[in-house]
């Protein structure tokens, strides 16, 4: 942290805007540390001012970069988010859920929320939000996300010099320690990842299998379980049936352990749908699989949906 420390005294608020477009574009390099020090250091008005607005800027400006990708390439981004950010991609279906709810409402509290934040964003693009509301709701949230820090810095500042200077006498003991922590704050993070994706590793049925399966004699149980916006918006598979994640033990309940089921969703690596076959085959069901590529692989493939009803507000995609 000493480092740190003279970082900023040497090339103040430039390493300020870095550390927080870097930490809020994705990179796993936490902010924080350089808010709470830069806080403590900060000790005029003039100064504290120009902090928060050059860390607001960098985050707001990090945001728009992921807003205007969202609103570019659309769903296909949302890999990239889930993988940049260490996120498991069951943040994907927990932060649609709760865009599809509270709508821009989202942005304010999203950065406070682990493994959300950077899929609302992303989210905001993808669902055409308009731009002035975007603005408006990610710089609330963009001023709670920095003022946590920076006044916890300047409330503390006696505390944050004193851990300051017993990091420097540890010189390079102290370094090390730091590297050490950022190390583990990583590594915890890719563990947390690799772990989920172990839980849902199971055998995917590909598009072209499906469409065989719904023209044989007996059509399998295709279980939707995007959130109901989606479903609205975009349609479904014809013949699917609405499964939400919550209810799935009411769905268990509906049909026979041996039918042959379908689960699919319109998140990356299959995560909801994997999440719903793991839990119906505990229930006891014997042949269900996701369907490889979901939603998306369906659409790309040129089959027909049902049951679409566009919102009358939808913005033409950018070009």
């Amino acid at each position: 942290m000493f480092v740190i420390q003279t970082l900023i005294e040497n090339l103040g608020l430039l390493i300020v805007f870095s550390s927080v477009f870097v930490d809020q574009a994705g990179i796993p390099l936490p902010c924080y540390p350089i808010l709470l020090i830069a806080g403590a250091m900060a000790t005029t008005a003039d100064a504290m001012a120009d902090l928060f607005a050059v860390a607001i800027a960098a985050a707001v400006s990090a945001d728009l970069l992921w807003y205007a990708v969202g609103m570019r390439y659309g769903r296909r981004v949302l890999n990239l988010v889930c993988k940049i950010a260490l996120s498991p991609e069951s943040c994907i279906r927990r932060t649609e859920d709760t865009f599809a709810r509270f709508g821009s409402w989202t942005l304010p509290f999203a950065k406070f929320v682990p493994g959300i934040g950077y899929v609302a964003v992303a989210l905001s693009g993808i669902t055409r939000l308009t731009l002035w509301r975007f603005v408006v709701f990610d710089g609330l949230g963009a001023i709670a996300f920095v003022a946590v820090p920076v006044l916890i810095g300047r409330l503390f500042h006696n505390v944050v010099g004193a851990l300051l200077a017993t990091l420097y006498q540890l010189g390079a003991y102290g370094a090390v320690l730091v590297v050490v922590l950022l190390a583990l704050y990583i590594g915890t993070r890719l563990l947390e990842r690799q772990a989920f994706a172990r839980q849902l590793r199971m055998a995917r049925i590909s598009i072209p299998e499906l469409v065989a399966l719904m023209r044989g004699p007996e059509a399998p149980v295709i279980l939707d379980v995007r959130d109901q916006t989606a479903r609205h918006r975009d349609g479904m598979i014809p013949g699917a049936v609405a499964a939400d994640l919550s209810a799935l033990d009411e769905i268990a309940r509906t049909y026979a352990p041996d039918d042959e089921v379908i689960v699919y969703c319109a998140c990356p690596s299959e995560a909801s749908a994997a999440v719903a076959a793991l839990h119906l085959k505990r229930a006891g069901f014997t042949n269900i699989r996701p369907l490889f590529g979901g939603f998306d692989a369906w659409v790309a493939a040129g089959l027909p949906l049902e049951g679409a009803t566009p919102s009358p507000d939808a913005q033409p995609a950018l070009t």
